[in-house]
């Protein structure tokens, strides 16, 4: 069917074609872009903040920060945001974590609105070709004063084929746009549920890095008083 069907033809008496041909190589282009963005994004976040938490429970706070910095997963610039913030009471810490998380949503999210756009908007660009194809048709017959089969096979072409290149473009958009939502949602899930465990962490070596950081002498005269009072 489609072998003999003049492609060059249509693209040039239909402007709608023109359209969907932009639509479709943009929609390609951005569903590549993000491919490519998520796949460099990827690492193994629940390694990455059981190191970031042996070097907290060390005293090494820099060191686990750096650590978190260099990497490319969500997990890393979250986890980060909350050890620069240990200095913080419990709720700036928590501000400052759910402020890291809404940046990496929104890199995370970028490019996937012309996608969802193209997914939604594709199929009435189809029906405008349509109607379209179908307005050409009853011209010829106009015209031409008959409305035998080749008169009115070419605007009929034109219409179908329209309706079904905005469909071919709306199935995969709408796929791939669903496909990457669910990603981003479970790679700020991981990276959320991976930074209050290191919170946890943080919090729970904060006592014993404050009674480790007390002045010798305090120590010397805590020991003493419990000596005297044994």
């Amino acid at each position: 069917m489609f072998e003999n069907f003049d492609w060059i033809a249509a693209m040039r008496t239909s402007p709608v074609m023109i359209v969907i041909v932009a639509c479709s190589v943009l929609t390609l282009g951005f569903a590549i872009e993000r491919a490519l963005y998520y796949w460099k994004r990827r690492a193994n976040p629940a390694q990455l903040i059981a190191q970031a938490a042996e070097h907290v429970r060390a005293g090494r706070i820099r060191e686990a920060t750096w650590l978190c910095q260099g990497s490319p997963h969500p997990a890393g610039p979250v986890a980060a945001a909350l050890l620069l913030s240990a200095h913080l009471s419990p709720e700036a810490r928590e501000e400052k974590m759910m402020i890291a998380l809404s940046e990496q949503r929104l890199l995370l999210e970028r490019n996937l609105g012309l996608i969802g756009t193209m997914g939604n908007t594709a199929p009435l660009i189809g029906l405008l070709g349509t109607v379209w194809g179908i307005m050409r048709a009853f011209h010829d017959m106009a015209r031409t004063g008959s409305a035998g089969p080749s008169v009115v096979a070419a605007g009929v072409a034109e219409a179908l084929f329209t309706t079904a290149a905005g469909l071919l473009i709306t199935v995969p958009a709408v796929m791939l746009f669903n496909h990457y939502m669910r990603r981003i949602s479970v790679m700020l899930t991981v990276a959320e549920n991976q930074a209050r465990t290191l919170r946890l962490t943080l919090e729970e070596s904060a006592p014993q890095a404050s009674r480790d950081q007390r002045p010798r002498e305090s120590r010397e005269t805590e020991s003493r008083a419990m000596a005297e009072v044994a």
